[in-house]
């Protein structure tokens, strides 16, 4: 089977990199939208209008299944692209339950991008996984950017980390597929203080439950 891979930027390559390790028998196909980078400080509707036809290329290739590997795609479209698309989606958003789960200190941190932010879906997961649990949203807005272009300013990260340390944060979430690339380099800053976690092992569940459906 062909399995679509779409993300704005280089985000997508370690989900498709995952992916084609999970999933050897089967195409990975990934499609980017570096044009119009960044997306998380862009609306939904320019979203939308952006992805419309990269979804269609990836339907017209054949693709049995698209992941959509963005965050920020998957808190604020996902409705819209079920219904005018016909073929079976697997989102990515960040994974509040799982870090509430993990936590001791009550405390944790989602590293997202303002748009992420900002949506109902996001809102909704909080509300309902997050009830009692303090949520730090640190301003990550620049790290998309940085990482797509190679210019990643490591101690503006590591001020941002250390400020979450500081908070008391015992998890914190990746919630761009972008973070993954710089996922070591957080690790390192917190050296064991906090856990970090990334939805690349539950994309992977999920796609093999739909896989399962169609087979």
């Amino acid at each position: 089977m062909k399995i679509g891979v779409f993300d704005s930027g280089v985000g997508g390559l370690s989900v498709a990199n995952a992916l084609k390790k999970a999933f050897r028998g089967h195409e990975i196909i990934l499609r980017e939208d570096k044009q119009h980078l960044p997306y998380g400080t862009k609306s939904p509707e320019q979203i939308l209008g952006f992805i419309m036809p990269i979804f269609q290329n990836l339907i017209d290739l054949g693709c049995d299944l698209i992941v959509v590997a963005c965050n920020t795609v998957s808190t604020t479209l996902m409705d819209e692209l079920s219904h005018l698309f016909r073929v079976p989606l697997v989102g990515t958003e960040p994974m509040i339950q799982p870090a509430v789960t993990l936590t001791k200190s009550g405390i944790i941190a989602v590293c997202a991008t303002p748009t992420t932010l900002a949506s109902k879906r996001y809102s909704w997961l909080k509300e309902t996984y997050a009830k009692g649990i303090k949520v730090l949203e640190p301003d990550c807005s620049d790290w998309a950017y940085m990482i797509e272009h190679k210019a990643i300013d490591q101690q503006k990260i590591s001020s941002r980390i250390n400020k979450l340390l500081h908070q008391n944060a015992d998890v914190i979430v990746l919630g761009c597929t972008h973070y993954h690339w710089i996922e070591a380099e957080i690790k390192a800053l917190v050296a064991g203080k906090a856990s970090v976690i990334q939805p690349e092992s539950l994309i992977i569940k999920q796609v093999k439950q739909v896989l399962k459906q169609l087979s």
